[in-house]
């Protein structure tokens, strides 16, 4: 059984570029696949492997200043969820677009599993989902809000339109595993929201702490993993993405749905040309599983 880590970090790193060889070759002495951002203001990640050469990885990352108390999330795959181990430099690990934004200043109030239920079934809390549109589709938590965004650099602007409904009441925000909410709650407060609140370790951390009785969770949680989706213990929830667009396929019987070429999504979003450039990648990958090998193209 391998090891899958989530992880994220806000810390200053003055040189990601600087680091980027030396965590790639940690990982891949250990056979470990997935993938990690770093930039100025931290890390983010998800990587899987061997439990011994995962461990190795994050060890790398704690000996870094100011990432001593890097914490993860660990879920088990029957196989390796990854094509292959990436380490990129970016503007940001994830990206609001927003520069002013500082989770090492100040965020919101943490809220463990234990304590969620209680908090948003209060009816003077308002419930956010921070994640994108074609997340939530699979699932989120009863009576939250769904912003319907398609990227988090969509957040700010669909708060100025509709922020005022939410006058009077406390904000309760949650995403996959965390990230997103340190950047969101630390917007709000510099917007001038009082009370605001975000899920600890986010929908991960919860669906692996709350029993399946307990739990105000509906439908799976979107991982961006060949995994596609989880439930409650972490369990893979047999999903596939679409080969094209990437989202969750929500549909597979729908006549627009085309294995590895489009979904109901994205069905009017692409060419001929792309079409076919998707067809021939899906027969390369066809080609490839039968001869027991896993085609790059997959991930």
């Amino acid at each position: 059984m391998l090891t899958v880590a989530a992880f994220y970090h806000f810390a200053p790193l003055p040189e990601p570029a600087a680091l980027q060889d030396v965590l790639r070759a940690v990982a891949q002495a250990g056979g470990v696949k997935g993938s990690i951002l770093l930039a100025r203001e931290g890390v983010n990640g998800t990587i899987a492997g061997d439990p011994a050469a995962v461990l190795a990885v994050l060890d790398q990352v704690r000996g870094w200043p100011g990432f001593e108390a890097l914490a993860w999330k660990e879920s088990p795959a029957a196989a390796m969820p990854f094509g292959r181990m990436k380490v990129k430099v970016k503007a940001e690990i994830v990206t609001m677009g927003q520069p002013d934004v500082d989770p090492t200043a100040r965020v919101g109030h943490y809220v463990t599993p234990a304590d969620w239920n209680a908090l948003i079934a209060d009816p003077d809390v308002a419930v956010i989902d921070t994640r994108n549109e074609y997340e939530v589709s699979l699932g989120t938590f009863a009576g939250a809000v769904d912003p319907g965004t398609r990227s988090f650099r969509d957040f700010p602007a669909w708060w100025a339109a509709n922020g005022e409904r939410f006058q009077g009441k406390r904000i309760a925000m949650f995403c996959t595993g965390g990230i997103r909410c340190e950047k969101s709650t630390n917007w709000l407060i510099g917007q001038g929201v009082r009370d605001v609140y975000h899920l600890q370790g986010g929908i991960l951390k919860y669906l692996e702490e709350v029993p399946a009785e307990e739990s105000l969770w509906q439908g799976e949680c979107y991982v961006f993993d060949d995994r596609v989706s989880v439930g409650h213990g972490l369990v893979p929830g047999g999903r596939v993405s679409c080969g094209a667009c990437r989202r969750p396929v929500i549909d597979p019987g729908s006549p627009a749905y085309e294995a590895g070429v489009c979904c109901a999504a994205c069905v009017d979003e692409y060419g001929p040309e792309d079409r076919a450039r998707f067809r021939e990648r899906q027969r390369q990958m066809m080609l490839a599983a039968a001869r027991g090998k896993q085609h790059l193209g997959a991930e």
